[in-house]
């Protein structure tokens, strides 16, 4: 490889030389020889690892042997012994430069390669071959600027950095590995948030209101209040079990009675604990002697397959225990929603007796003239229940905005009568109107003519309820309890179907179940159009346990042939009857018509609701749900702002609002319409 500079070559400026004066010779020195010098000095080489098989490189390298001795022979003559020892350490310092080291180091453009070109590589194993290679020098003066390089190898030669082209395949890698990794976190920030997402949703599906606080990432250790004594006593308790049970077959007596003592003692050492922080002094003692006999028993007894199966029959035992249970449960509360409390029928005895002691003529109520007055506000109240019916009055006249429009007709049977007549004369509805009826005087209400009054006095009625299905233990007499309800032998529960006969004058009537409360005025309810439908609710079908197939057998064909199973249902308890149309689509005789059908209850159970939502079918007018919230008996996790904002509040269910059973958070909305301070509800202990 030939290096060229300008148009003079190296013979021509060794003949100059040879023939100038020596000031001339100085000044070539300085301007030109002294930087060819020292490039000379550095000993250029071409590199060893320039490919071997092309032809033109032998005599490319003798060509350059030849120049590097004639120049040589030129530049000693001129160079004192100093001069050349000071290029040789230089030489030694900087390692040789080859046309390699030119390639990496970025020379400048005036720099030109003449010829093939070829690239060489150094390697550490051929520093010590120097070959020096000729370099053509520039229009203007070169300027070389090295490389950086790293630290010693082999002595004194340095190891420089990698070509351009090395560089960028590298600076390539190392972007494509970033990339790669960016890749991978943002990976696992996708699998992350999946996790996150699934957890929450999972958290979600929990019902919060009966398993309180939950988190799906629960420790043990973040319950302040874990217990741990108590739950080791109770399993030391199953497993002496256990052990006493296989002590016996295995005929060990003695280890039999020590886990029996054991046994007692840590029974009597519980008690009726439900924490920690019940336990008395001695239960951490009795731990430690019935973990001991427990240790000994293990040691004597333990069978793996034996101690599966005593533990799996005591499952099952307890599995049966809690069935029966439940069942007692079911009947006791039953029991208690069917059951008049004391304060409640002390009230409605005194009340009877001192309604009794009055003359004739202060038994009756003022303004019976509005009666039957079609142009105020009508209300229909059938109940026995002194103190609810008189919740249902006095909400309702608190709340009203004009009093003196509204009219109310109350039912009660005979055992009631006196009671209720005697509370609303004592306590009169301020401006409105009041009249209580017996529905033992409605002599039309007979057997003849009402169909559940002949089935009642039927002899297959009367098996049902008074002599084949009767229990003989608790839990067997939860069944079917909710239809043996004394509510459904009262005509006042049925009384509901005969509302035109009742009040044969009045075109519209607003029927309130006696276990409501109102918060609101509701003479809106009068001016709701009910598009001829005879009956305006609201509907229950939010869930599907409220639709037809829930009340009605549809296996039948009668009910098949003639409902939708899907059919939404709504609620009684607060009902507005358009009594014109009833009389007009004859609703009573469509009663009559499937309650003789269902004589053998095969259409549906007892109650009132089954009949209506038949009897009503396609006749109901549905409104909207803030007039009526129903579940402040059974469902302890209604809205509170959608009980508040309600016009009527109903305690549907078991847990009445007077019963000791009734929830908490529900009752107050029924206290404060209650009379605490009242001599009656003193004299018979209703107000504490």
């Amino acid at each position: 490889m030939a290096w060229k500079r300008g148009s003079s070559g190296l013979g021509g400026q060794r003949n100059r030389s040879a023939g100038s004066s020596f000031p001339i010779v100085i000044l070539i020195f300085c301007s030109f020889l002294a930087p060819l010098i020292f490039f000379v000095g550095r000993g250029l080489y071409t590199s060893n690892s320039i490919d071997h098989n092309d032809s033109s490189t032998t005599s490319s390298k003798q060509g350059l042997d030849w120049r590097e001795r004639l120049a040589l022979q030129q530049i000693k003559p001129l160079l004192t012994k100093e001069v050349i020892d000071v290029i040789k350490a230089s030489t030694d310092d900087l390692g040789p430069l080859s046309l390699d080291s030119f390639r990496k180091n970025n020379l400048s453009a005036s720099w030109k390669f003449v010829g093939q070109e070829t690239e060489a590589k150094k390697s550490a194993a051929d520093a010590e071959v120097n070959k020096p290679s000729q370099i053509a020098t520039a229009d203007s003066k070169p300027k070389i600027t090295r490389g950086k390089h790293d630290g010693p190898v082999d002595g004194d030669h340095s190891q420089f950095l990698d070509s351009p082209a090395k560089l960028a395949r590298r600076q390539l890698r190392e972007r494509k590995r970033e990339k790669r990794a960016a890749d991978l976190v943002k990976r696992d920030d996708d699998v992350t948030v999946k996790l996150e997402n699934a957890a929450i949703e999972r958290s979600k599906s929990v019902d919060s209101s009966v398993l309180g606080k939950y988190s799906i990432w629960r420790k043990e250790n973040d319950n302040e209040n874990t217990d741990s004594t108590l739950r080791l006593m109770r399993d030391q308790l199953i497993m002496a079990r256990v052990y006493i049970s296989i002590a016996t077959t295995k005929k060990k007596p003695d280890l039999a009675h020590e886990l029996q003592t054991r046994l007692k003692e840590s029974q009597r050492a519980l008690g009726d604990a439900g924490s920690d922080a019940d336990l008395t002094r001695s239960a951490h003692e009795k731990m430690k002697a019935m973990g001991q006999v427990l240790s000994k028993a293990r040691e004597q007894l333990y069978d793996c397959k034996l101690v599966t199966a005593k533990l799996r029959a005591m499952l099952q035992s307890a599995d049966e225990q809690v069935r029966s249970l439940k069942r007692q449960s079911t009947f006791l509360s039953q029991l208690a929603a069917k059951t008049i409390p004391n304060g409640i029928h002390c009230l409605s005895m005194r009340l009877t007796i001192d309604y009794y002691l009055l003359p004739l003529e202060k038994r009756k109520f003022p303004r019976s003239e509005n009666l039957e007055n079609p142009d105020l506000f009508h209300y229909a109240l059938f109940s026995d229940n002194v103190l609810a019916a008189s919740v249902v009055v006095n909400s309702t006249i608190v709340n009203a905005k004009e009093p003196e429009k509204h009219v109310f007709h109350l039912v009660s049977d005979k055992l009631n009568f006196g009671a209720m007549n005697m509370w609303f004369l004592l306590n009169p509805p301020g401006k409105a109107t009041i009249h209580v009826e017996n529905v033992d005087v409605f002599k039309w209400l007979n057997s003849s003519y009402c169909p559940v009054l002949r089935q009642l006095e039927s002899a297959a009625m009367k098996e049902y309820y008074f002599k084949a299905a009767h229990p003989n233990t608790l839990s067997a007499g939860s069944s079917n309890l909710k239809y043996r309800n004394p509510k459904y032998l009262s005509m006042l529960n049925h009384l509901r179907f005969y509302l035109p006969q009742v009040y044969p004058k009045l075109n519209k009537i607003l029927f309130l179940d006696d276990d409501i409360v109102v918060q609101k005025d509701l003479t809106g309810l009068w001016s709701v159009d009910l598009h001829g439908k005879v009956n305006g609710a609201v509907e229950t079908c939010g869930q599907s346990f409220h639709r037809f197939d829930k009340y009605l057998n549809f296996s039948n064909p009668h009910i098949a042939r003639n409902f939708d199973p899907n059919a939404c249902g709504w609620a009684y308890g607060m009902n507005m009857f358009d009594l014109k149309e009833w009389k007009k689509r004859d609703i009573t005789g469509i009663y009559h018509k499937w309650q003789n059908m269902n004589e053998d209850r095969v259409l549906w159970k007892l109650g009132t609701l089954p009949p209506g939502l038949i009897t009503f079918y396609g006749l109901t007018h549905p409104l909207d749900k803030s007039w009526h919230v129903l579940g402040l008996g059974y469902n302890p996790s209604i809205d509170r702002s959608d009980i508040e904002n309600a016009a009527v509040v109903h305690y549907n269910g078991n847990m009445k609002p007077w019963l000791e059973l009734a929830m908490t958070k529900y009752r107050s909305y029924w206290t404060k319409y209650i009379k605490l301070d009242h001599p009656y509800m003193r004299s018979c202990k209703l107000s504490e």
